[in-house]
């Protein structure tokens, strides 16, 4: 899962793409980067390793200059942190500039990228992203939007984009729509971004999604779009309500975030009630509003048991399994007061690998409650995802090795509970159709990639 931005027709465009980033950082902790382009023609970038504010400092941003820009914040799959895996890929070739950000996986990279080598085609890094700058750039198209079109014929997977092709900014959306993308206006200029909460902090008014299988040219003429030809099922991500998206967002459409999980929270409480419980807590901050749909639904009291540091990322995204360990021990710390003696609720959005939570788990009997009571707001997580998130193995999810009496004795809680598939699925705005849910129940929409470890090379997004 990564985070785009993009805008043209504003000035300063590359330091709003900067205050952009910001709101998507939650997309994604390992590297940020902006390209931005002036009055020239010419591209520049700024790219590094680590948060928004880490490495992207108001110093190295002042030199973008001109109207038009991109941005991104980067989450890896395994295996690929390094600074030439960094984005947006900027390249030179014939006609200008090309420079893309993009949020997803794309399954078949590892044909596309030896079909490429194999026409000697050399590449920077290791990132499916740089597969389809190779191949705009091999288009002989005229138009910036026929050569994105060309370039993503025969592509399968996942993909949100923001490209510049000259003086052209270009969105798409693969026709199965798995990753959001929104854009809103800012006076006479236009905006991309991942979510809506990108658009607020810029001032800008959200006005439509790119659509599934949609281009948006935006240029010297105004905006305009086109239609990739080829249809397919509808395929959203559901994770994206459960746990990525920022709950001040609206995605998909318009689905609120925050709605969603309330929802979710809900439904968990008609499915798996605590009978014994004396009080219901969120694990901060993605479980918050479950966690108060949960109260609402069971008429438990909603208390505030684990105070998070915000100064520390998501531990679920971060690269490595040493980073998540330690990230867990300065993230949380309980609140005895109200812990001490209870029986409480503990709700969080999905257990992929049970790190963090065994971890959260022992904090919370530490700080002294009496029972421990798990309940999650998705189904078990049994299989990878090959459009994004970081599962690439059956090994690495507790869901696909163990039973649920088996996971709660591992972390260490009294009970534990999931919401059902159809509940989750049926909790989620244009729900329950229309979402991919392959890595709760299997069901994928594509063809497992031939060579999996590909997957230690995506573009992580």
């Amino acid at each position: 899962m990564c985070g785009i931005f993009g805008v043209r027709g504003v000035e300063d465009a590359g330091a709003l793409a900067h205050l952009g980033l910001y709101s998507l950082q939650h997309r994604g902790q390992e590297s940020a980067g902006i390209v931005a382009v002036d009055q020239n023609g010419e591209a520049r970038a700024v790219r590094s390793m680590g948060l928004v504010s880490e490495g992207l400092r108001t110093d190295a941003t002042s030199a973008l200059r001109g109207s038009m820009a991109i941005g991104h914040t980067r989450y890896s799959t395994a295996g690929s942190s390094t600074i030439e895996n960094a984005q947006p890929v900027l390249a030179r070739f014939r006609d200008g500039h090309i420079a893309l950000a993009h949020n997803g996986n794309i399954v078949n990279a590892t044909e596309l990228r030896r079909e490429l080598e194999d026409q000697g085609a050399i590449f920077s890094g290791s990132m499916d992203s740089e597969i389809l700058v190779h191949r705009i750039a091999r288009s002989r198209c005229e138009r910036p939007e026929d050569k994105l079109a060309e370039a993503l014929r025969g592509v399968e997977g996942a993909y949100s984009l923001a490209v510049m092709i000259g003086d052209t900014l270009l969105a798409a959306r693969d026709p199965r729509g798995w990753r959001p993308l929104v854009m809103g206006r800012l006076g006479d200029g236009f905006v991309l971004a991942s979510e809506t909460c990108a658009l607020d902090i810029v001032g800008a008014t959200h006005s439509c999604d790119v659509q599934p299988g949609e281009i948006v040219i935006i240029d010297s003429e105004g905006v305009r779009s086109i239609m990739l030809p080829e249809k397919k099922e509808l395929k959203r991500c559901v994770f994206e309500y459960v746990y990525f998206a920022r709950p001040d967002s609206r995605i998909f459409d318009g689905g609120s975030v925050d709605h969603a999980r309330r929802e979710l929270g809900r439904r968990l409480g008609r499915e798996c009630p605590a009978p014994t419980a004396d009080l219901v807590f969120g694990v901060p901050d993605s479980a918050n509003a479950a966690a108060l749909g949960y109260a609402e639904q069971t008429g438990l009291p909603l208390e505030f048991a684990l105070i998070r540091n915000h100064y520390v990322g998501r531990t679920f995204i971060q690269p490595n399994q040493a980073g998540r360990v330690q990230k867990v021990k300065v993230k949380y710390n309980p609140v005895r007061e109200v812990l001490q003696g209870k029986s409480v609720v503990m709700i969080d959005d999905s257990i992929v690998r049970g790190t963090t939570t065994r971890g959260l788990v022992a904090l919370v009997r530490q700080a002294g409650a009496r029972e421990v009571h798990m309940r999650i707001s998705s189904p078990p997580v049994t299989g990878p995802c090959y459009y994004g998130i970081d599962t690439p193995s059956r090994e690495e999810l507790i869901g696909a090795n163990m039973t649920i009496p088996q996971i709660a004795d591992h972390i260490g809680v009294d009970s534990l509970g999931y919401l059902s598939l159809e509940g989750m699925l049926e909790s989620v705005p244009g729900g329950p159709h229309g979402f991919c849910h392959a890595c709760f129940s299997g069901d994928y929409p594509t063809p497992p990639p031939t060579d999996p470890d590909k997957l230690r090379f995506g573009c992580g997004c």
